[in-house]
Order: C-alpha cells, then sequence, then structure tokens
C-alpha cells in the first residue's frame, strides 16, 4: 500500500452518554458474543463510506467539509431499537428521517463531484443509517444468539447532531481527525 495514502470516513458522532452506552453494548458483545470489531471506531451513523486519499491533500478534503458543513442545518437524529444485517451485523436502529437522508445524499454528491470520492457499493443500494454494535467476527451462530436477546430490547434516544466528524485510520483503529460544524440555521 502506498504510504502516503491513508483510509477515512465521515460520520456524525452521538454526545459522549449515547456514545457510553453503545459503548456498554459493544463490550457485551465483545464478552458474551466474541465480536470485537465494532469497538475499532467510535459509536457512529456513517455518511460516507471509507475511502482512500492522499495525506498531504487532506486540507483540499478539510477545506471541502468545512465549506459543505457550514451551509448544513444541524439534523435530528433518533435512535430506536435495534436491527440486523443478517448475518454478522446488529446495529442501533437510526430513524430514516427526510433531513438526515437529504444530508447524506449531498454529502456524497459534494464528495464525487468536488473531490472525486465515490463509493460504488453506496451507490447500488439505499442508505441504511445504523449505529454498529457488532458486525464480521460475530459468527452466525452468536448472531442467532445476540439477535434473539437484542430483537425486541427497547432503546431510545434522541439528539441534534451539529457537525460531521472525518476520522481517520491509524493502521489499528479508526479516530476523530477533524470535525466540521452545521452552521446554517434551521428555516
Amino acid at each position: 500500500m502506498d504510504n502516503t495514502k491513508r483510509r477515512f470516513f465521515i460520520a456524525l458522532l452521538p454526545p459522549q452518554e449515547i456514545q457510553d452506552y453503545a459503548k456498554e453494548i459493544q463490550q457485551h458483545f465483545a464478552q458474551t458474543f466474541a465480536s470485537k470489531g465494532a469497538q475499532k471506531s467510535p459509536p457512529h451513523i456513517t455518511l460516507q463510506p471509507p475511502f482512500e486519499w492522499q495525506v498531504e491533500a487532506v486540507p483540499v478534503l478539510e477545506e471541502s467539509l468545512r465549506t459543505f458543513a457550514s451551509h448544513r442545518s444541524p439534523v435530528s437524529i433518533t435512535l430506536e431499537g435495534f436491527g440486523a444485517f443478517p448475518p454478522r451485523v446488529i446495529f442501533i436502529n437510526v430513524l430514516k428521517t427526510p433531513e438526515l437522508l437529504a444530508l447524506q445524499a449531498d454529502l456524497m454528491t459534494e464528495m464525487e463531484t468536488n473531490l472525486g470520492i465515490a463509493d460504488s457499493v453506496s451507490k447500488q443500494r439505499p442508505f441504511a443509517p445504523h449505529m454498529t454494535v457488532a458486525f464480521r467476527d460475530l459468527t452466525r451462530q452468536n448472531f442467532k444468539l445476540a439477535w434473539t436477546e437484542f430483537q425486541q430490547r427497547p432503546l431510545q434516544f434522541e439528539f441534534t447532531s451539529g457537525q460531521l466528524t472525518l476520522l481517520i485510520h491509524s493502521g489499528e483503529r479508526w479516530e476523530v481527525s477533524s470535525e466540521f460544524p452545521c452552521l446554517a440555521r434551521q428555516m
């Protein structure tokens, strides 16, 4: 791999108390179902899936995100219950609101138009906002056990997300690289 490129993705991060709650669930999955993969990033809602970017061009990426975010209003987010992408992924369900769907679609368009960043998989399927608590390393057998436990478990949080977060892969885990406030006023 070219050492001058790193992997990035763009997400919405919930407030710290919701991150802490999600981390407790991820810890439960690690201890009870041997699924630790979700712990390699802060709890988040992915808007732009991982992509490679030249390290020396990060200021260009950041300026584009800063400009995009400055024209966006904060978006209300509702987390409600759990969902799954069988046979490996369990997540906290994020309600699909028109505001969230528009933010994600506009961001994807902006990234492709201005920076040439496009995710071919995301273009083929509708946006399914979620906050992963177990994936990849969750075995099919443990998925069935865990889904039985979480399928009907109640969960309800609401918050306003007022910034986009750029995350960078350190080689070990995903870490916050920079944050971009949404500065436009809501109509």
